[in-house]
């Protein structure tokens, strides 16, 4: 196995690929670098000596400036190291090409087709509460209706409770009804009850207007408030949607119909060099093939934006970008809160030292297509290929984002672990294989593989072909599991 890897050219520190010991001799080219130190996995080390206020290259960007000097072999990170970044920055307009080398293979998943001409990958039967008070009566309903209906011809029954709905206001009431429209509309669910309690802000006849048109035969309401048992008639409710919907037939359907959400949390030091690239290979190749990705985490972007704008379609997607960017900065700045407080302690002690060495690794989950749209919190994809979404980086808040704007499925790196999921299968990949044999309940795919003698068009064409098959009806852990969940944004006044 190899034991470092200089990532880019102009970089001036290596990261290590293994646990590194004292005295250990790497070489970097033709020159040697003895380690002065213990090392773990995914940190940095230099490869010369680096004099203080030096800049820390790595990915061959800028990932902050050492605070100290730092001698040839030591350890690079917090300790010596500090962010460049502060403040609102101005953006000049720099379109440069997209290195895009995929080509469209026609390939199919086993999906279904909706009346609307949409497409999901599971058959789903879904309890949407409007607001928090109603979610022990989900419980029940669902409890009730499996004591008297045998499930065995659709993929779920659940329902995803959450907080919101009431005693809101103003951004946080439009984002919770909005979200929630979104779920009731997603092709993963093949028929969804919303269940609202009487009272609360999200009233039922105006949720049901924003909705638009919907099928009808596949969504029902209920306001338990205006009846005397609502048990027994909810039951019935999800009955009829049951019938409606259990003999839907999964069919060949091109993958350019796929809509995938990209996404990383617990994120280390080789998140940027395994996992999150492989995402970016995977986003190339359905783009390419005509479908769409999303990438979000605004505060991950800190650092590497300028490689998204640089790739937006045209000056109108640049300008999105530029006002994602800097209105999420404001956003801290008005709340009294350090604008570049990232990485997180678990970031920090798998290797990642600053927000710039963070969003380096997170952006490379965009590979390198061209930026075509840029969408608000609570808006569903208009155009294909990639797609950037505003959101929060709170790893349950933007998978529900993604997923509530219309992704079927949410790619999700770690180097950390985590069991939890979204609405929709949650993919969970490995940055590292210790972590995929210590955690295979969690684990779904080994992106650490591209440290072991494997290509990344190796690595890249398994995965693609294992993502199809969750397409067309594989379980991923978190399905198997039962972890699924929502959370909702929220930033204003809780009344």
């Amino acid at each position: 196995m190899i034991k470092h890897i200089r990532i880019n050219v102009k970089d001036n520190v290596l990261v290590a690929l293994k646990n590194l010991e004292k005295g250990e001799i790497l070489y970097d080219g033709s020159r040697e670098v003895k380690v002065k130190e213990d090392i773990k996995m995914g940190h940095k080390i230099a490869i010369n000596d680096i004099i203080k206020d030096e800049n820390i290259t790595k990915y061959g960007y800028e990932i902050g400036h050492a605070t100290k000097k730092i001698n040839s072999g030591e350890h690079v990170h917090c300790h010596n190291v500090e962010t460049n970044l502060q403040g609102i920055e101005k953006y000049k307009y720099n379109k440069k090409s997209c290195n895009n080398i995929y080509k469209d293979e026609f390939r199919t998943f086993k999906g279904y087709k909706r009346k609307d001409k949409s497409v999901g990958v599971r058959n789903e039967l879904w309890i949407v509460p409007t607001v928090g008070c109603v979610n022990g009566t989900c419980d029940k309903i669902i409890n009730k209706f499996k004591e008297e209906v045998k499930i065995d011809d659709i993929d779920y029954l659940g329902v995803f409770k959450h907080n919101n709905g009431c005693s809101q206001m103003g951004d946080d009431l439009i984002a919770t009804r909005n979200i929630l429209r979104n779920m009731v509309r997603h092709p993963n669910a093949g028929g969804v009850l919303v269940l609202g309690l009487g009272c609360e802000y999200i009233q039922m006849k105006e949720f049901i207007t924003s909705l638009g048109e919907y099928d009808e035969s596949r969504v029902r309401f209920l306001v338990v408030q205006e009846v005397e048992d609502e048990i027994p008639i909810a039951v019935e409710l999800l009955k009829d949607l049951y019938e409606n919907m259990k003999n839907d037939k999964r069919e060949d359907i091109s993958i350019s119909e796929l809509k995938i959400g990209l996404k990383c949390g617990g994120s280390d030091g080789m998140s940027g060099l395994t996992a999150n690239p492989l995402l970016g290979e995977f986003s190339d190749y359905l783009v390419a093939n005509g479908g769409t990705t999303i990438l979000t985490e605004v505060p991950e972007m800190f650092g590497a934006e300028t490689i998204l704008m640089e790739r937006a379609y045209d000056e109108e997607v640049f300008n999105k970008i530029v006002y994602m960017i800097n209105d999420f900065k404001e956003f801290c700045r008005e709340n009294k809160q350090t604008i570049y407080e990232n990485p997180s302690p678990g970031n920090k002690d798998g290797g990642i030292t600053t927000l710039e060495d963070k969003s380096l690794g997170c952006t490379q989950k965009s590979g390198y297509s061209t930026v075509m749209d840029v969408i608000k919190y609570g808006e569903v994809l208009k155009k294909k290929g990639l797609n950037l979404l505003d959101s929060p980086s709170n790893d349950l808040v933007a998978s529900s984002a993604q997923a509530a704007a219309g992704c079927q499925i949410v790619l999700f790196t770690t180097g950390r672990g985590t069991p939890f999921g979204s609405f929709v299968p949650t993919v969970k990949i490995s940055s590292n294989t210790k972590l995929y044999k210590k955690k295979p309940h969690w684990i779904d795919f080994n992106g650490g593989q591209l440290t072991e003698n494997k290509t990344i068009e190796e690595v890249a064409k398994e995965f693609i072909d294992y993502v199809i098959e969750v397409a067309s009806g594989e379980w991923v852990n978190n399905e198997k599991n039962g972890f699924r969940e929502l959370a909702i944004y929220k930033s204003g006044v809780t009344l």
